[in-house]
């Protein structure tokens, strides 16, 4: 009978999207690729009743799964539920906890468990929830970081995504004629993640924006919207615009920035899309119109319109391209007589028409946005990088936050309410965005203080937790006591302070390994002026350090073997006595040496020497892109004053869970076998991690790659 309820839901459903289904745009975003416009009509109304079909006849798929598949396993409990809280560090909860503040947690802790989460190898997101969602390291599943080196030219590329436009051509035999262009979405995360594992053996799972599942991979039994690198529709990571009747000294904000005009009580400008015919971006009008009396604005663009106040962000609004459209909102940051800022986010991709698969089944993100109006879809949908440049403020960026907030914990109750047997996890992005942004209230002395607020919001981050606990309230009280019912909440690390940059270009150029082009002190971006026939170290991202390496990198010099090993102990031993001459202390706790902690077939292609950072320490933001600078030692004079990408034992995760566990020291990488596990289906060998509730121990090949014993994560 319950089978045949969620089969008589999901065609209802179904049957009610395809009703509203609007024509999905034939359209290609991809970082450097442009967009591909369908300028076909029947290719438009080809792939629109392409879409309606699957979504009348995906419920009976699904249902087909769940018949056949029955009874193939033998789980040990209906549902496992798993709550992300990106960042969440167990020293501030614990903190936090003693105020009296999260009683709901510790109530949790108290009927089952609360254990600090021992992270991955490099402690950063995508390498943490690659973890989280293979059950293996860095070297097995292939992300070492947000960005890695082409080893053919030394420039950056997603370490996660390969997304590009290819010409398509029609082989004749005699000559090979091109017509248009096929595009390419590749995921280069590897190994696979559990829930496709669970699918195989029939069991639902639904995966809401866990991070790195973009492009989304197919699966059977289950639905999955993407997270972390969804682009925005200009095919960036998050490209926001700023319009102003003033004139800013700084010219590079990261963003687009526009000049303009009060007339007539109104601005008019134009929105920068995606690039067109001819690689040209293609633009799209909008106005402004402030009515001084009622103190409102109204915004204008395409066929939509809305009324806000001053420092209020608009609804999503649809944006119109040729081929496509995006969404975004607008706020007004300052009105003052005729002098005025105008943020607007970044143009993200459209959920109900998206220009690209942004879920599983691809219908599912429409359906998503059928049911509760439009939503973020940027994979870093929080604008960190606006508020990096004052562009919007610490209140406009948390008002953000919020309304993003909102948006998944309106998601999670959907998949709770539609998954009553098998796997869900939602990952709320919020508090490791509020923690990067806002931790500089937790120290005083920071110097990103310095001619900022430090009253008005420096209880934040504790309000952000106390909020958090809440949502635990709400989730328990949605899911009740059911026995058969596992509730964890984890994060995929912890956090702590980032006072000081260190750029390790610097450092390598002053040390002698690496080495400039004849008469430059100094390089920009992207190793602009690095000899590379000299050069036998170099860094950029956050996580490590690549050797020059020949045979691997186009111009490598160093030999494999014993010079290798030579030069990498001899670069770990000098980065461990580093320090900083500011304040004398250690800048690096440890030098991780990544053939001895990582056995996995792509340790070849990573960085050689992982950076293990004591706290208050980071790369340099111009150590990130490649960059050699001045000096080595920097102060962070920016709002992303908190960070993890240190010594990942400094950085736990949290994780709670409403059964006790039979491991005292918990590792993020077992919860991949412990899902499985539960739900009858075998673990795999190459797993790496272990089963929280008993039985499984890692391979004994793999003892390397867990994580050393933890320390207590503290401010």
């Amino acid at each position: 009978m319950r089978l045949l309820k969620r089969i008589l839901r999901l065609a209802a459903l179904s049957g009610a999207l395809a009703a509203l289904l609007a024509s999905p745009a034939s359209a290609y975003i991809g970082p450097g690729a442009g967009v591909a416009v369908g300028g076909s009509v029947l290719l438009l109304l080809g792939t629109f009743l392409m879409a309606s079909g699957i979504v009348v006849l995906y419920p009976f798929k699904v249902a087909f799964h769940l018949i056949v598949r029955r009874g193939k396993t033998k789980p040990k409990i209906k549902r496992l539920i798993v709550v992300g809280l990106d960042g969440f560090d167990p020293g501030l909860a614990q903190e936090f906890a003693a105020q009296g503040l999260m009683p709901n947690f510790d109530k949790l802790a108290k009927e089952g468990c609360f254990h600090s989460l021992a992270t991955a190898y490099p402690s950063i997101s995508p390498v943490a929830w690659s973890s989280y969602a293979t059950g293996v390291d860095a070297s097995r599943h292939n992300i070492y970081d947000f960005l890695t080196r082409d080893p053919c030219n030394y420039l950056p590329v997603l370490s996660s995504t390969d997304i590009r436009a290819l010409p398509r051509t029609l082989n004749l035999g005699f000559a090979k004629v091109p017509f248009g262009q096929r595009t390419i979405y590749r995921l280069l995360q590897k190994s696979q993640p559990f829930w496709k594992l669970l699918g195989a053996q029939g069991i639902w799972s639904s995966i809401i924006r866990v991070p790195i599942t973009f492009p989304p991979q197919k699966f059977k039994n289950g639905t999955l919207l993407s997270g972390m690198c969804v682009p925005d529709l200009q095919g960036t990571q998050g490209s926001f615009s700023f319009y102003s009747t003033k004139e800013r000294k700084d010219k590079h904000i990261g963003g687009q920035q526009y000049q303009v005009r009060f007339k007539d009580g109104r601005i008019e400008s134009k929105l920068t899309g995606p690039p067109g015919k001819g690689g040209h971006a293609m633009k799209c009008p909008f106005k402004a119109t402030f009515d001084s009396g009622a103190q409102r604005i109204t915004i204008e663009v395409g066929n939509e319109k809305a009324t806000v106040g001053l420092r209020e962000y608009t609804p999503w609004l649809t944006i119109p391209f040729e081929g496509c459209t995006g969404i975004a909102r607008f706020y007004v940051q300052a009105w003052e007589g005729e002098a005025i800022d105008v943020y607007v986010t970044p143009i993200n991709i459209d959920p109900n028409a998206p220009a690209m698969p942004i879920s599983h089944p691809f219908v599912y993100a429409i359906y998503l946005a059928k049911m509760m109006g439009p939503y973020a879809t940027l994979g870093l949908a929080e604008d960190t990088w606006a508020l990096n440049e004052r562009v919007i403020d610490e209140e406009a960026f948390l008002k953000q936050s919020w309304l993003i907030y909102d948006e998944r914990k309106r998601m999670l109750w959907d998949v709770l309410d539609k998954t009553k047997k098998g796997f869900v996890t939602v990952v709320f992005d919020t508090t490791d965005r509020i923690c990067h942004m806002f931790y500089r209230y937790l120290d005083p002395t920071h110097p990103a203080n310095k001619g900022k607020d430090i009253e008005k919001h420096k209880h934040v981050i504790r309000d952000t937790y106390a909020k958090m606990d809440g949502l635990l309230a709400e989730v328990r009280a949605k899911i009740g006591n059911d026995p058969e019912t596992i509730l964890m909440v984890i994060s995929d690390h912890g956090f702590c302070n980032f006072r000081r940059g260190v750029n390790l270009n610097t450092w390598m150029k002053q040390e002698g390994y690496l080495v400039l082009k004849e008469g430059q002190e100094t390089s920009g971006d992207w190793f602009a002026q690095v000899d590379w026939e000299k050069t036998r170290a170099f860094t950029l991202g956050l996580t490590g350090i690549f050797i020059n390496r020949k045979g691997r990198e186009a111009k490598g010099i160093v030999e494999p073997g014993a010079e290798l090993d030579k030069l990498c102990a001899e670069i770990k031993a000098k980065l461990e006595r580093l320090l900083d001459p500011k304040t004398g202390e250690r800048v690096v706790k440890e030098a991780f040496l990544t053939r001895q902690i990582h056995s996995g077939p792509y340790a070849d292609m990573a960085p050689e020497i992982l950076v293990g950072y004591h706290r208050g320490f980071r790369h340099s933001w111009d150590c990130a892109t490649g960059s050699v600078s001045k000096e080595v030692f920097t102060d962070n004079t920016k709002s992303w004053s908190g960070d993890h990408c240190v010594d990942p034992r400094l950085v736990p995760g949290v994780f709670w869970c409403n059964r006790k566990i039979s491991i005292a020291e918990p590792n993020l990488l077992d919860i991949a076998p412990t899902a499985l596990d539960l739900f009858g289906v075998d673990v795999p060998r190459y797993m790496v991690g272990r089963n929280l509730f008993g039985g499984v121990a890692p391979h004994p090949t793999d003892r390397g790659a867990r994580a050393e014993p933890q320390l207590v994560a503290t401010k």
